[in-house]
């Protein structure tokens, strides 16, 4: 089945332009962060938006990406494109009713994660738990939009007791989450491996690790239990779907060295504690900016300023010049005030070193 498929899509596609990501805007409801069931009953009379032709579309879209890649160049596993294209037909008008009512959540969703330093992407971790539904409660006590189990959520600072269950409330949960999420990134390293022990904890996914001698979740997923498999492939999934690409969070950690390069790669190597992150600020700088400067008028000596930035001047000189430039907050404050002096002082030292670079050229020549 699985090679007739393909065989199928690829004579599609050679016979069919490949049509880009679509693009859908939805109507912000009126009542947000409130109840999931109640947002979703008052947008009843959206129109309803799956059909056949975005199905088709999609599955196309899905072996391109998996065979060519999609416009970012990231490539989907081939691994899980039976897997993805099984579920998203199981599950797309499940689907598309989240994207109908779901907007005023992952508005709130990817402010908290941008908070803790983490891709928004994994806002789709909430639609695959609960479906973005705070009443949600799967049958081992797990609760809320973000499924915490009751003693996971005690230890994230939540409150679960008879009186009152914060796994419930949309905007702490969200931030328990993001907390758990960034802890196990920092642990784990690979965001395949973060969300398979999201479902399943560390202990069974270093357990697969173990037994199978590799940390890439495509050789050590015969080794977790078949819901993790199967939930990391939603996530992946779910993410196209919304998407129409993949991102960082849907390859592993080698995938994205190969497939990634300049500014989506610096976030790999970001060496700061929570207590950092938390008192950090961002923004995001194009043009020509240099490490050098900035630390000079921020007051920052250079070892720090790369920690909050590693690969700053690399990305900087590279064609994708834009960087999501991260300074204690303090030190942000200094380089909002002297930014035009910053950029100045940084393009004289890029005038100067290619003077000397070229003046060195001549010196090789004569």
């Amino acid at each position: 089945m699985y090679n007739k498929r393909l065989l199928l899509l690829g004579i599609t596609i050679i016979g069919s332009a490949w049509m880009s990501p679509r693009k859908v805007n939805y109507p912000l409801p009126n009542e947000c962060f409130t109840d999931t069931e109640r947002i979703a009953s008052n947008n009843n009379s959206l129109p309803h938006v799956a059909n056949s032709s975005q199905e088709n579309t999609l599955s196309q879209e899905l072996f391109m990406a998996a065979y060519v890649g999609s416009s970012n160049g990231v490539r989907l596993n081939p691994k899980a494109l039976s897997f993805i294209q099984d579920y998203l037909e199981e599950d797309w008008d499940e689907l598309q009713q989240v994207r109908t009512y779901g907007r005023p959540y992952f508005n709130l969703i990817e402010s908290i994660l941008v908070q803790y330093d983490l891709p928004k992407e994994l806002k789709y971790l909430a639609v695959i738990e609960s479906n973005l539904k705070s009443s949600a409660v799967s049958r081992v006590g797990a609760k809320g939009p973000w499924q915490l189990m009751p003693q996971t959520a005690r230890e994230l600072g939540l409150k679960v007791n008879r009186n009152i269950d914060e796994r419930k409330n949309y905007y702490k949960s969200t931030r328990a989450a993001a907390a758990y999420l960034r802890d196990l990134y920092n642990e784990l390293g690979d965001w395949l491996l973060v969300i398979a022990a999201y479902n399943t904890g560390t202990v069974n996914v270093y357990r697969a690790i173990h037994r199978s001698g590799s940390r890439s979740f495509w050789d050590l997923e015969k080794y977790l239990p078949a819901e993790s498999r199967a939930h990391v492939k939603k996530f992946i999934g779910t993410q196209y779907m919304f998407e129409g690409q993949g991102s960082v969070t849907t390859l592993t950690r080698e995938e994205a060295r190969q497939q990634l390069t300049g500014s989506a790669m610096y976030v790999f190597h970001r060496d700061l504690s929570a207590q950092e992150l938390t008192q950090s600020r961002s923004v995001v700088v194009t043009g020509k900016y240099q490490s050098s400067a900035i630390v000079k008028y921020t007051l920052m000596d250079q070892a720090t300023f790369d920690r909050y930035n590693p690969s700053f001047d690399k990305v900087m000189a590279s064609a994708n010049n834009s960087y999501d430039l991260k300074l204690p907050a303090d030190k942000m404050q200094l380089f909002a005030a002297n930014k035009y002096d910053i950029l100045r002082e940084s393009a004289e030292a890029m005038s100067n070193d290619s003077a000397d670079s070229a003046g060195q050229g001549v010196a090789l020549n004569k």
